[in-house]
């Protein structure tokens, strides 16, 4: 599926890899108390939980930014035929590349490749199946990783290359081609993209602020993999690596967005996939932004 949007003269796009009630909130949320289901029942049913499942619905999405004469990814989903530990992304064989070209993104029209981190479902469209190993996938584009999150999984994969494999498949070979731009804070990538940390889920992990005029957007990363956590940013997954950080970036950034018109553009979240902040008597609450009508060329 791929939904659009605009700020100012950009084109966003959101290209969903998939999306689904994948996940047990217990196993994703290691302090999840099951009453948030209840007292947040009436916006999340269907669109971000299945009652009859007892699964959160998380989704596995792409960000394309048409400016100017830039065509930018931000975070490349998993990707095709690639060994994961988790079922649902293992050894994928979908048709990613044909909807990237009906979005204008195709492999070679690509011209930057901005990760906001590096775990595995957020590197894996950079390298395809090549005659000789894993090749990058957008032979025309730089690739810009963040360096403390580079560093950080570096020495990982160099301690045991066979816990995560998307280090290997998906990140070293662009380093290796020559097409790797190592980003630090405050960097900006295409002209447009302002790097800030936000560190927590990973050492190194970013955002990146787009704004245009009076408008702006926040690629967002895994600040949240569902909108509960805009409602309960105590709540961390079970793979935030720096859990307190993890919690103070998260209301840093609900603070700094809410009632502010922001666009916020996560990877994870179930339809309409995007959204703002708004404040509540209570804390935070999700407004859903919707999409424009479906574009396919």
């Amino acid at each position: 599926m791929i939904y659009t949007r605009t700020i100012g003269d950009v084109r966003l796009t959101n290209l969903v890899e998939y999306f689904a009630p994948t996940h047990d909130p217990v196993a994703l949320y290691p302090d999840f108390d099951p009453s948030v289901i209840d007292l947040n029942r009436s916006w999340l049913s269907n669109a971000h939980w299945y009652e009859n499942l007892q699964r959160l619905v998380v989704a596995i999405q792409i960000w394309i930014v048409h400016v100017d004469d830039k065509v930018i990814l931000v975070d490349t989903g998993v990707g095709n035929f690639k060994p994961r530990a988790a079922a649902r992304m293992n050894m994928l064989n979908s048709l990613v590349p044909q909807w990237l070209a009906a979005a204008d993104a195709s492999f070679e029209q690509v011209t930057h490749v901005v990760m906001t981190h590096l775990h595995g479902d957020h590197v894996g469209w950079n390298t395809v199946p090549g005659s000789e190993g894993w090749v990058p996938a957008f032979p025309n584009a730089q690739y810009f990783i963040p360096r403390r999150d580079f560093d950080y999984f570096k020495a990982l994969h160099e301690t045991n290359p066979a816990a995560d494999p998307s280090f290997g498949d998906s990140v070293l070979p662009v380093v290796a081609a020559g097409l790797a731009r190592f980003v630090e804070p405050g960097d900006v990538v295409a002209g447009c993209l302002t790097a800030e940390s936000a560190a927590g889920h990973t050492p190194g992990q970013m955002n990146y602020w787009l704004r245009r005029k009076d408008e702006q957007a926040v690629f967002c990363a895994d600040l949240f993999h569902h909108p509960l956590q805009i409602t309960n940013p105590d709540l961390n997954t079970a793979f935030c690596v720096l859990p307190e950080t993890a919690r103070e970036t998260r209301l840093a950034f609900l603070e700094r967005v809410a009632d502010t018109g922001t666009l916020i553009l996560p990877c994870h979240f179930g339809p309409p996939h995007c959204g703002y902040v708004n404040r509540t008597d209570n804390g935070f609450a999700f407004q859903p932004s919707e999409p424009d009508l479906p574009q396919f060329n």
